[in-house]
């Protein structure tokens, strides 16, 4: 007996049957209906016979196409290809090869990576979302079949909404007019007789005012569907090659051998592109480390995301302002204050700091030049891109600001304040405790630490 068994791990709250073309194709489409803010999902079984013609695999190639374009799918079943490698992605014959280009065409994942009869991946479980699978096993067959049993879970996702978080788009900013604007201020006069929160406060409120005339707002585009970073102009004009080529493989235009060297031309340089990315990505870390950052998030299989919560009583919280206030509630009660009073500190190698040393601007200018541009703002939202760009024209208001700070011992209120966000560290996500703090300080507050 061949056949392939799948086992499901979750079931929906609602389920419809899909036509989806050509009946000749033996395949099975249920839309995964979406409760609340998930999406839909499309799920597919699929079999194809041994012996199936090559006019059936292109009808449901276009299945394939049309499905994986338009939402998140998943597919399932025997494909019967036992000449494929998935480890290279490669395969002996032509009918295999095709397969394997209309995975790669249509940016889809193979998730099976044992055998499940005998020593051949027959049985593939496909997805254009690659963290929509999770936890697959490959288990021992039921009864006479010869085939594995494949188990697997589905994570489901938002629907993919616009988000309403705005933030600053750089790549618009005026930054010329945004220089002029704050140049031209007469920080001396303008700070004078004032305390060190009122200087504060007037230089925030000055360069938060020329900041919204010269730098737009935008939504912050979570970027679903956005074609990877590898996907040059160049590989989408080969991708284009290859199917022309195909097209005049069938017409009788090219050879056979014309169009499998074009085929693998293709599948190098999309290879070569991949790789030539993430070196791109690896040796660039020091001076953009948000990228690199996202791209290793975009590889794991699940996403960050806290909650939901339980409570002391089991309950699970999903709110997010509830949320909110039971991390607080966790992160202040293992909260510890250092008990005992300031040491006295010797200083024997360096010269003693007098109240009478000033804060130069050379000194602001310094600090300001060595900001990490991809970090995030604080509370009072000095942004880090900002204050590097306006280097010349802040630094001056900033070390005023800073010298009535130390000569009073006054410090704004703004940089006493924090952002918490809570990071996840390990075990449960469900339980508070597995939670670490990380403040998001003013920076101008941080710079006069330093």
């Amino acid at each position: 007996m061949s056949a392939a068994f799948f086992r499901l791990v979750e079931k929906p709250e609602k389920s419809v049957e899909m036509n989806v073309g050509d009946s000749c194709v033996e395949s099975l489409w249920v839309k995964l209906k979406g409760v609340k803010n998930e999406g839909d999902i499309m799920l597919g079984v699929y079999y194809r016979p041994p012996s199936q013609v090559e006019e059936v695999d292109e009808a449901f190639f276009k299945q394939l196409t049309k499905l994986s374009k338009a939402q998140d799918l998943v597919v399932m079943g025997d494909f019967n290809y036992p000449d494929i490698c998935w480890e290279t992605n490669t395969a002996r014959h032509r009918l295999s090869n095709k397969f394997l280009d209309c995975i790669g065409d249509n940016f889809l994942f193979q998730k099976v990576e044992k055998a499940t009869r005998g020593e051949a991946v027959l049985d593939l479980v496909l997805t254009n979302r690659e963290e929509l699978v999770e936890n697959l096993k490959v288990e021992d067959s039921i009864g006479d079949s010869d085939h594995e049993i494949i188990e697997f879970m589905i994570l489901r996702k938002g629907r993919r909404e616009t988000s309403t978080i705005e933030v600053m788009d750089f790549r618009k900013a005026d930054f010329d007019k945004l220089r002029e604007l704050v140049g031209k201020v007469p920080w001396e006069a303008r700070l004078k007789g004032k305390t060190t929160e009122e200087s504060w406060k007037y230089f925030k409120g000055t360069l938060l005012r020329a900041q919204k005339q010269t730098i737009p707002l935008c939504r912050k585009d979570r970027k679903y569907g956005k074609r990877p970073a590898w996907l040059n102009k160049e590989i989408l004009h080969d991708l284009k090659i290859k199917k022309e080529s195909y097209k005049k493989w069938k017409l009788g235009q090219l050879t056979k051998d014309e169009y499998r060297q074009a085929t693998r031309e293709c599948r190098g340089k999309i290879r070569k592109a991949k790789a030539q990315n993430e070196i791109k990505l690896a040796t660039g870390i020091k001076g953009n480390k948000k990228t690199f950052y996202k791209y290793i998030k975009s590889k794991r299989k699940t996403k960050d995301r806290v909650g939901p919560l339980l409570s002391e009583e089991g309950e699970a919280v999903t709110g997010n302002l509830e949320m909110a206030e039971m991390l607080n509630d966790f992160f202040v009660s293992v909260f510890t204050e250092k008990s005992g009073g300031v040491p006295n500190v010797v200083n024997t190698s360096r010269e003693r700091v007098s109240l009478e040393d000033r804060i130069h601007k050379e000194q602001v200018k310094n600090h300001l030049g060595k900001l990490d541009v991809s970090k995030s703002p604080g509370p009072d939202e000095m942004h880090p891109r900002i204050l590097k760009e306006l280097i010349e024209e802040v630094s001056e208001p900033l070390a005023m600001i800073f010298e009535k700070s130390w000569q009073t011992g006054e410090i704004p209120e703004d940089w006493k304040r924090a952002n918490i966000v809570p990071i996840y560290k390990k075990g449960n996500k469900n339980n508070p405790g597995n939670y670490r703090p990380v403040s998001l300080t003013s920076v101008p507050g941080k710079i006069m630490e330093q």
